[in-house]
């Protein structure tokens, strides 16, 4: 079960109704608007961490804005500042002036969207769980691999391998690409697929320019009004992605060393070593909130420059 109990309340916003958090955003709508869906919507990021299904104390400050920048940042190159075509995104038109300056720098106001159940994940290096099935099956998401893979190898191509995106509560599961078609039809699925694959593949060009492996990611999409299918959430930030050194990884012996992640990394590997996951997670050590907070910075300077 997801745990919520570490996180603070959601602040009281003047225009604004709250109608969710999960572990790590909080969701509004406007005052007046019935239900929890409305055309427009706030989606605030905090500075809460989480990792292993718990939301950690303390959180990591500045995380909301850092990671609220570099979403918009890559926002703006897949709607074409990147040469690239445009990509469709939620964020909405009249946007800066909606925002409450109570949330200046950390918020997005967005447009509402069909979601669809499915986490789009691109994978073009092999680690974490596809690592681990692919030692047990030599697939991934039932995706036969080559044999001698080691943990952090490049993949032959990016592979797509999604997750059907669980209730609250619920751990999300891998799933295969026939069973996302089951979910929401071959159009939709190979639509998801190949937007997909297209934004991976151009985010992780610009990364290699930068220095940086986009070694996976994850993209949600939703319909908008019109039917046109939109990213949505985050994107490419380092909460939904894992970005490494690329100079790290190719003068590296060991998965440790390839891997010199920009992203959260360095919290799963303190719990890892300090806590068995179960019962509450023990609070972070200053020096491990302040080495994220410095990596998630130095990404969004790397990407940025």
């Amino acid at each position: 079960m997801t745990d919520h109990a570490a996180s603070p309340a959601p602040a009281d916003l003047t225009g604004w109704r709250h109608v969710y958090s999960g572990k790590v955003r909080d969701l509004y709508v406007p005052e007046g608007a019935e239900g929890e869906t409305a055309d427009r919507m706030l989606v605030v990021a905090s500075d809460r961490v989480s990792a292993f299904d718990h939301v950690l104390s303390p959180g990591i400050d500045g995380k909301g804005a850092l990671l609220t920048q570099l979403s918009l940042w890559w926002f703006d190159q897949l709607a074409g500042a990147d040469g690239g075509r445009s990509i469709p995104n939620h964020l909405a038109s009249d946007a800066p002036a909606m925002a409450p300056d109570e949330v200046s720098g950390r918020a997005m106001v967005v447009r509402g969207l069909d979601m669809q159940p499915v986490e789009c994940v691109v994978r073009g290096y092999i680690t974490g769980s596809g690592w681990a099935e692919y030692q047990a099956s030599g697939t991934v998401c039932g995706i036969p691999l080559p044999d001698g893979l080691q943990n952090g190898d490049r993949l032959p191509e990016p592979i797509f391998t999604p997750a059907y995106k669980a209730p609250q509560g619920e751990h999300d599961e891998n799933i295969s690409f026939a069973q996302t078609v089951e979910l929401v039809g071959s159009e939709i699925a190979e639509t998801l697929r190949d937007l997909s694959l297209e934004i991976y593949a151009r985010a992780a060009a610009t990364a290699e320019a930068k220095g940086l492996i986009l070694a996976d990611t994850k993209f949600e999409f939703g319909l908008d009004e019109d039917g046109v299918m939109t990213l949505a959430d985050e994107v490419l930030t380092s909460d939904s992605s894992r970005y490494w050194d690329a100079a790290a990884w190719a003068s590296g012996t060991t998965p440790a060393e390839r891997m010199a992640s920009f992203d959260k990394q360095i919290v799963r590997d303190w719990l890892s070593a300090n806590w068995d996951k179960q019962g509450t997670p023990p609070a972070l050590p200053a020096e491990i909130v302040e080495r994220t907070t410095a990596r998630y910075r130095e990404l969004l300077e790397r990407l940025t420059a």
